[in-house]
């Protein structure tokens, strides 16, 4: 049996090809009445739309690249399905590729893999630097995650420095005074962590609380084990902070796990809190609290940009009257208070 065709959907709902295109196209001015019956012939007939098809004829593939650090990490796993999530609605495919921090890797997507079957790319990039970045004649359409490292490039992100100064404020605010920032760095980078870090600072210089350099944790990675290793090692050279500010809940979660091994109780003793507000920490005991991005506002954002960028490089000559400047785009975050800081001021 041959396979149905627009015209055959057309003909058993009564109605013109072009009204079938635009209800499959979703155009609002098509009327529900309408709308209901071309559906109802697209289910009857088992009508397949050629998405392949469509977007060829537009010069593109359909075919969008998301690149991440690490998959296993559990933001952005959740951020994964978000992004998927929102192509889908666009009948867009997503093509998943892990860049495991490796500057080779990162410039390898930034380039479209070497090929042209990617319309443009999700970059979520650790080890790219403003150059890399700056000359990208003839790469796909790109739209950077994380912290801005090139002011010519579509960007999307949370306020990782007010977050950190907002997390760092509210521990304050429980009468906590020595407060070390698992994870935390020399704060002149461009990076998420160096973000989190002036932002610790900041809350820190606010309510007169002398920096101390030493308070900051580093990691060789933002996993449990290096949390866990790094709030070891303080606590061994004789550290004894009442909170810990963890630049992600990976870190927090091995925070956790190092205070109990010592008898120390949390918030009792320690308050923690973390960032990213991933489904482990709902989980902990005690549960974490965390500064939670809107993952699915990044999804969104980032996506709607990068189909924009698309349309503007594969529209005819002459069809798009001026490139649109580069979006900086902030997405919302909130403080999320549960059992390892809730109620437990000191005074």
């Amino acid at each position: 049996m041959a396979r149905p065709r627009i015209k055959d959907v057309a003909r058993h709902a009564g109605v013109s090809e072009k009204t079938v295109s635009n209800v499959i196209n979703d155009y609002a001015h098509v009327s529900d009445r309408t709308r209901q019956v071309v559906r109802e012939a697209i289910e009857h007939l088992g009508y397949r739309v050629n998405l392949a098809g469509r977007h060829l004829r537009k010069g593109r593939t359909g075919i969008i690249a998301l690149v991440v650090p690490e998959l296993d990490i559990p933001y952005f796993a959740e951020l994964t399905r978000h992004v998927i999530r929102e192509a889908e609605q666009r009948s867009l495919t997503v093509l998943i590729h892990q860049s495991g921090a490796d500057r080779a890797h990162e410039l390898a997507a930034l380039a479209g893999f070497g090929s042209t079957f990617v319309d443009g790319i999700i970059l979520s990039p650790l080890a790219l630097t403003a150059d890399d970045l700056r000359d990208r004649t003839g790469f796909p359409p790109t739209v950077l995650l994380g912290e801005l490292l090139e002011e010519g490039a579509d960007h999307v992100a949370i306020d990782n420095e007010g977050a950190a100064r907002e997390a760092t404020r509210h521990l304050i605010g429980l009468g906590r005074r020595t407060i070390l920032a698992v994870g935390g760095r020399d704060d002149s980078g461009l990076g998420t962590a160096e973000a989190r870090t002036r932002g610790y600072r900041a809350a820190l210089a606010e309510a007169g609380i002398a920096y101390d350099p030493a308070a900051l944790l580093p990691v060789d990675s933002f996993r449990m084990p290096d949390g866990a290793r790094a709030v070891a090692r303080a606590f061994e050279e004789g550290a004894r902070p009442d909170a810990l500010l963890c630049l992600n809940d990976q870190l927090a979660l091995g925070a956790l796990r190092a205070l109990h091994e010592r008898g120390v109780s949390v918030p009792e003793d320690v308050a923690v809190i973390g960032f990213d507000d991933v489904e482990g920490g709902r989980f902990s005991v005690p549960t974490l609290s965390t500064v939670a991005p809107d993952k699915a506002a990044v999804a969104k954002v980032a996506v709607q940009l990068l189909q924009h960028r698309i349309e503007e490089a594969t529209a005819p000559d002459g069809a798009v009257s001026g490139a649109q400047a580069p979006q900086d785009r902030i997405v919302a975050h909130r403080l999320v208070l549960r059992e390892s800081t809730a109620g437990h001021a000191r005074r």
